[in-house]
């Protein structure tokens, strides 16, 4: 389905005509999950691109107030829900507008000791928040149990990556001890397009469609995506990561970069890029 802004005016002036005069804009975005486009000056409207999306839509608007209480960065405060109609058939809706740019990942002058700190902080103040009631994340199963679809997308590249090298790095991964204690909150996917950074600091965590509980080792790809050599070494440090939550992190990061170049490579260039950059990190 093609999003317009005529579409979004619309579904604004019929669900929400009190901000039927603000300005609607559209926000030049990689992701896959949403189309984003900002509402006067301090909105944003998020409309799921699909199905699996649309599905985040009630867990944001549950749990992102109570994040936000304890997260030391700003996250999108959820304004109003719009509901499936003619013109658009999904649940969508309308947040805060959050100011910065999205990092360009292996870029060094975004990728400080300062931003690795401030991944740091919170990643780790996610983890203190009360698990009680709390959705599993969208990457909650056990490392181990992508072995299939990662070697499937491995062999799917051939050619494009080295993929013995990839292998042994993957094979190093799943040889890691399995996480084995209570699931703590995760961001889930810690990306450039998932971020926002300024002056070279964290700005804001947006996109929270796979936060929930699952092993801490996932929110460790921030290091491969979102990091270079130095800055990663800080951000171990800092979040105390030992050396199989270390590893298994980097086999997510692993994981979740092969299925992103194989499904993207020929759709949607920008997410290849990051995706063959975090290899490209990971290998080397």
């Amino acid at each position: 389905m093609i999003i317009e802004p005529s579409l979004v005016r619309g579904l604004i002036a019929a669900q929400f005509p009190h901000w039927a005069d603000l300005p609607v804009e559209a926000v030049d975005a990689s992701g896959t999950a949403n189309a984003i486009y900002r509402l006067g000056a301090d909105k944003a409207v998020r409309l799921p691109r699909t199905e699996g999306s649309a599905a985040d839509v009630a867990t944001e608007h549950r749990w992102l107030p109570r994040l936000a209480e304890r997260l030391p960065f700003p996250v999108p405060l959820p304004l109003a829900q719009g509901v499936p109609d003619e013109a658009f058939p999904r649940p969508w809706s309308v947040c805060t507008w959050l100011d910065g740019a999205n990092p360009a990942p292996g870029d060094g002058s975004s990728s400080s000791d300062l931003l690795a700190a401030d991944l740091a902080e919170c990643v780790l103040a996610l983890r203190r928040v009360d698990p009680a009631q709390a959705p599993p994340a969208y990457r909650s199963e056990p490392l181990a149990s992508r072995d299939a679809t990662t070697r499937e997308a491995l062999v799917s590249l051939a050619g494009i990556v080295d993929a013995e090298v990839v292998a042994a790095a993957w094979n190093e991964a799943l040889s890691a001890p399995p996480f084995t204690a209570a699931p703590v909150w995760v961001h889930g996917d810690l990306q450039p397009g998932n971020v926002l950074v300024a002056d070279g600091r964290l700005a804001a965590v947006i996109d929270f469609g796979c936060t929930g509980l699952a092993d801490p080792a996932v929110d460790l790809i921030a290091a491969w995506y979102l990091l270079t050599a130095g800055a990663r070494e800080t951000f171990r440090t800092a979040v105390a990561a030992d050396d199989a939550t270390w590893a298994r992190g980097r086999g997510w990061a692993l994981s979740i970069a092969l299925l992103e170049l194989a499904h993207y490579r020929e759709t949607n260039p920008v997410m290849a890029r990051i995706a063959a950059q975090v290899i490209e990190e990971i290998v080397t």
